[in-house]
């Protein structure tokens, strides 16, 4: 394993291209269709899922992207991810949860390890994962997340407001 800034500079940047992202990548007609479908969606609960600029930009440039990570990382074993909105489609009512607990906002980004995680982005581009063990923070935009998930690094488990006291 490459040590340093540079070699994690180097395995995102590699992970990026295997993924099939390219400097430049716009993919907004798609983001748009998912924005379209999540509001439209009308599922049991009656629940609307929240879409919002910081969602639609990280799905146009990273969305439809999969990773295909294994293996060690820094601190955790690396998992495959995928950057997909309806992955989430079925979790509003998780994801308005979240962020009535967080004060803002949170739209489905895409999933972990083929659905043991749901990605999650708020309105400030915060990304987090959310798994049967609790709310991780990844990180405070997109390419922090990825940049996380690629190297293996731990997230931040969110906490209740009672415990910052």
């Amino acid at each position: 394993m490459t040590a340093g800034p540079a070699g994690a500079l180097r395995r995102r940047a590699a992970a990026l291209k295997a993924a099939g992202w390219h400097p430049g990548r716009w993919e907004i007609r798609r983001a748009e269709e998912w924005a379209d479908t999540l509001v439209g969606y009308g599922g049991p609960t009656g629940v609307p899922h929240a879409v919002f600029p910081a969602a639609v930009e990280a799905w146009a440039e990273f969305g439809g992207l999969a990773f295909d990570l294994s293996g060690a990382g820094r601190q955790l074993a690396r998992t495959p991810f995928l950057i997909d909105p309806m992955c989430g489609l079925h979790q509003p009512r998780t994801l308005a949860d979240l962020g009535r607990a967080l004060g803002t906002k949170v739209a489905p980004l895409g999933e972990e390890a083929y659905g043991q995680a749901l990605l999650a982005v708020d309105e400030e581009g915060r990304v987090y994962s959310l798994d049967h063990t609790g709310e991780w923070f990844l990180g405070h935009g997109i390419d922090q997340a990825i940049s996380a998930l690629v190297l293996g690094t731990a997230p931040e488990r969110l906490r209740t407001a009672d415990e910052y006291q």
